[in-house]
């Protein structure tokens, strides 16, 4: 948990103590990295309002490290600040003053990556290869992963569960409202535009050009849709 008021950061570490987390936390973004490159992290909490280095460079210098979900927690209720996050690796984003049921809520939404691959995915054998052009691009919705090749292409929880409802609607036309409904089950900003980021983040990892997408493809007015090539 990086948080810089030690009081909130206290308060929210013992009730999630309680809960059976454990909890390592830190004031600022410098620590915060050094204990992500060291620790195994299933899950960030991240403030944005930090001296130093802030919460959205914290977010672009973990991300290439870690596919744990990160949930940003922060008075800053700008849209634009909301979609920062987003474009800059986050998961989730909580605005304070907030209820400690939302946290819980949302921890455990993003902790169940696992429970998804095993129980809502499809048999195993059932992996899709998404494009065979450049190198079988194969996703596994069993194993939660996603390889070009040999080299596996790390997906953030969130990545995880679009590609996975795109792949389970491969050919169909989904609209925002309906992937936003599916992928964030347990809340979300009430605004569409969550998705058009999440899309342009899952095309940076797919896409052989993402300005040019081949894969998921724009249906102007309508939605997005999964074309495996």
């Amino acid at each position: 948990m990086l948080e810089e008021d030690y009081g909130l950061r206290t308060s929210l570490r013992l009730v999630l103590e309680q809960d059976g987390y454990t909890v390592v936390e830190a004031a600022d973004a410098m620590t915060a990295l050094a204990l992500v490159r060291a620790e195994h992290v299933d899950v960030m909490l991240v403030d944005l309002m930090l001296g130093g280095l802030d919460g959205f460079t914290f977010i672009r210098s973990a991300r290439p490290d870690a596919t744990a979900p990160i949930i940003v927690i922060s008075a800053r209720d700008a849209a634009r600040d909301v979609v920062t996050a987003l474009e800059a690796g986050a998961d989730d984003y909580i605005r304070k003053p907030f209820d400690v049921a939302e946290v819980q809520a949302r921890l455990r939404a993003a902790l169940r990556r696992p429970a998804i691959a095993a129980h809502e995915a499809p048999d195993a054998g059932s992996a899709v290869v998404l494009d065979s052009r450049y190198g079988p691009l194969v996703f596994d919705p069993v194993a939660a992963t996603l390889r070009r090749g040999e080299e596996e292409v790390h997906l953030t929880y969130t990545e995880f569960k679009l590609l996975h409802t795109l792949t389970e609607n491969a050919g169909k036309v989904m609209a925002r409202g309906s992937l936003l409904s599916q992928v964030w089950t347990d809340g979300h900003f009430g605004d569409e535009r969550i998705v058009d980021v999440h899309i342009r983040r899952l095309r940076t990892k797919i896409e052989q050009d993402p300005g040019a997408p081949a894969l998921v493809l724009t249906i102007r007015g309508l939605g997005y849709r999964l074309d495996p090539q």
